[in-house]
């Protein structure tokens, strides 16, 4: 079974904004590549919710690995996932 996946307000900007830190230290390349890894992970996610690991201190949160300096937090749900948001992880830790 394959759940949906329900992007919050905050995730798409999230989102965004580490797309334009990318685009504008790296370059399109970079970001392309950035896209397509999010793409796979959050694929998996939909596939395999229980994959990575609940947060510490919020176990119904989870925190999916996109790269060294990025990660996804998501919340299972009984239909759908909700994709909460996306962190820079160079950034003060959340939890």
């Amino acid at each position: 079974m394959s759940y949906s996946l329900v992007f919050s307000l905050h995730a798409v900007e999230s989102f965004d904004a580490i797309k334009s830190q990318l685009l504008e230290k790296w370059g399109i390349k970079i970001v392309s590549n950035f896209e397509k890894r999010t793409i796979k992970v959050l694929e998996t996610i939909s596939i395999s919710p229980l994959i990575f690991q609940g947060v510490k201190h919020a176990p119904q949160i989870r925190k999916g690995f996109i790269h060294k300096n990025c990660s996804v937090f998501y919340e299972i749900k009984q239909d759908h996932i909700n994709i909460l948001f996306f962190w820079d992880n160079r950034q003060e830790p959340l939890f």
